[in-house]
């Protein structure tokens, strides 16, 4: 029997929980924003996020080059090019919000665009309440301690509709049947796309190996690594589970924010941070059983 187109080709991919590669994507993704936080004294956000990304771009391609064949549709660059961008700018306006939020408040935050898309594509009752409840949870985990941090506010909101759409045409790229090389060209492009706002500092993180060197640091843990493990995960899972998922990353972000930033959760936030994997359970619970009911009508 042929492979399926977009499918796996067996491995540990294919067996272990899409939960096990969240958490490690989220790992991957918030140790590189500890690193970017700490080159905010040096480095403008902008800056570091044109680096993280052009860098990430181009280790990426070099690594899955075999992909680039066959040749390319208009469609397949447009596709990228779509992806590319969106995430380019997702990756600048969230350095430019957590220059003025905690991580795990603005990453919460950041979760709308994920739960819009889960809310659009829900079906059954026990998904919405499974993204009731994430909803919930991200609202606490928020906070409203953000009214002296109104610029912050709009940046994150701004990276919350470009995380959309980086799900939504983020698995049509997954889909293409083409490793992780549509995430590759689609970051080059967009790292060229957002070079006017990233430049400012050029001189600076070119001309300092150390800076530099950590700059593409953090676009290998939270580009290269954090989104090529959300690539493959996206040919697994529907967007709709993996939107929910994705609900994971603010307590993650949250943790992360304790433990190298020095930022305490509250007992609110830990209350908001139970909430949301309530929802992932009752999200996995409704995946499992759906899962069983298939096996008995086969």
């Amino acid at each position: 029997m042929p492979r399926q187109k977009g499918a796996t080709t067996g491995g540990i991919f294919d067996v272990a929980p899409p939960e096990v590669f969240f958490i490690a994507s989220a790992a991957a993704q918030y140790t590189g924003a500890v690193i970017a936080v700490g080159l905010f004294d040096r480095l403008s956000p902008a800056t570091v996020a044109w680096v993280r990304v052009l860098s990430a771009g181009l280790i990426i391609t070099a690594f899955s080059w075999r992909h680039l064949r066959p040749r390319w549709t208009r469609r397949d660059l447009a596709a990228a090019a779509a992806f590319g961008i969106s995430t380019a700018l997702m990756n600048l306006t969230f350095y430019l919000a957590i220059e003025r939020l905690p991580l795990g408040k603005g990453v919460t935050i950041e979760f709308i665009g994920p739960i819009t898309v889960a809310a659009l594509v829900t079906r059954t009752r026990r998904n919405a309440l499974a993204l009731a409840l994430a909803a919930i949870g991200v609202v606490v985990l928020g906070g409203v301690e953000i009214g002296s941090e109104p610029l912050g506010l709009v940046y994150i909101l701004l990276a919350s509709v470009m995380w959309a759409g980086y799900i939504v045409i983020g698995s049509k790229v997954a889909m293409a049947d083409r490793g992780i090389a549509g995430l590759g060209v689609g970051l080059i492009i967009g790292g060229v796309v957002i070079a006017p706002f990233g430049a400012g500092d050029a001189a600076t993180v070119f001309t300092n190996v150390d800076l530099f060197m950590a700059a593409v640091l953090v676009g290998v843990l939270s580009n290269a690594i954090g989104y090529g493990i959300d690539q493959s995960t996206l040919r697994r899972i529907p967007v709709r589970r993996f939107s929910v998922l994705l609900a994971l990353l603010p307590v993650c972000a949250a943790v992360f924010g304790f433990l190298f930033l020095d930022q305490t959760p509250t007992m609110v936030d830990l209350a908001g941070m139970a909430l949301v994997l309530t929802g992932v359970a009752v999200q996995e619970r409704d995946t499992i059983e759906r899962r069983h009911l298939e096996v008995e009508n086969i």
